[in-house]
């Protein structure tokens, strides 16, 4: 554990000293410590690390902002509020009395309302035969357990309960959680499998590169074929190529999609924001919003087929 001296609120502060002490805060919180870093590193560059943190004007901040003034509003927000949580860390330490970022507005949020796709363009999808049976499994399950892309795509033959119809997933800090699908991904997925019983689940077409940078690592690769776990990209590619003949607007459906529409549609069935929440693993049941309406009654396109 590293430890830095925190001076004393009698002298000045210098800007790189406050910051490396507000960033020592998150060493167990990784991916907040990266999106305050970006953020804070910027800073930087607009003014001199040994600028005296009480120095710090609206000017600087409203110059820092400047890099995401282009962005989306998600965008703008998240570095809006990593400058927030500087500005209230320092004051709370004496070093700062004024608020820099008084200045500076959090942008509103236009959230699109047709994310989730409709039950029978899905069920079209799922039962299109043209589609390999890899992507059938993949498609139905990401539906069915509402979990990431990341997480399903992560998982190997031992992580997978059959009997109960569940898998243990890694979510994205780290912790493990099961998840849970339903009759029609139960039917495919031994098939898929064609008894394995070790390696990833999801198999890239071709065998991994067995040395040099591209070789991924041995617990991503099945020792029975040689194959590689199925990628993000590739998987998300292939997905958005076989959508774009169920999408009438012809640009095809994301991966995260499946997703949103597994718990709109859970949503649209009578399901309680408590039953929601614990299918989507949100800690709170506020930021549910971002992916179902609740209490709104299901469109026509919504309803079981």
């Amino acid at each position: 554990m590293s430890v830095i001296p925190l001076p004393t609120a009698r002298r000045p502060v210098a800007l790189v000293v406050a910051i490396d002490a507000f960033l020592d805060r998150f060493r167990d919180d990784p991916g907040t410590r990266v999106t305050y870093t970006e953020t804070l590193r910027r800073l930087r560059e607009n003014a001199d690390d040994q600028l005296p943190v009480a120095a710090l004007t609206p000017e600087l901040y409203e110059q820092t902002m400047t890099r995401w003034v282009q962005g989306a509003a998600n965008t703008w927000n998240k570095h809006l509020s990593a400058l927030t949580s500087f500005t209230a860390y320092c004051r709370r330490q004496d070093w700062l009395t004024t608020d820099p970022g008084r200045r500076l507005e959090r942008r509103k949020v236009t959230r699109s309302r047709d994310k989730a796709i409709p039950r029978a363009r899905l069920e079209r999808l799922f039962t299109d035969d043209r589609n390999p049976l890899r992507e059938r499994v993949l498609w139905r399950m990401l539906y069915e357990t509402c979990a990431r892309a990341e997480e399903i795509l992560g998982l190997d033959v031992p992580d997978l309960d059959m009997a109960f119809r569940r898998a243990l997933v890694t979510e994205k800090g780290g912790d493990r959680a099961y998840v849970h699908w339903e009759t029609p991904t139960a039917r495919l997925l031994p098939r898929l499998l064609t008894g394995r019983t070790v390696g990833p689940v999801f198999l890239a077409d071709r065998r991994a590169p067995g040395a040099g940078r591209p070789a991924p690592a041995l617990v991503d690769v099945c020792p029975d074929t040689g194959r590689g776990r199925l990628s993000y990209p590739r998987a998300e590619y292939l997905f958005k190529q076989a959508s774009t003949l169920h999408d009438p607007h012809g640009a095809g459906y994301t991966l995260h999609q499946l997703r949103h529409s597994g718990l709109t549609h859970l949503a649209a069935k009578g399901r309680s924001g408590a039953e929601l929440q614990a299918k989507s693993r949100h800690r709170h049941l506020a930021t549910l919003g971002i992916y179902v309406r609740l209490g709104e009654p299901p469109g026509p396109d919504d309803r079981d087929p």
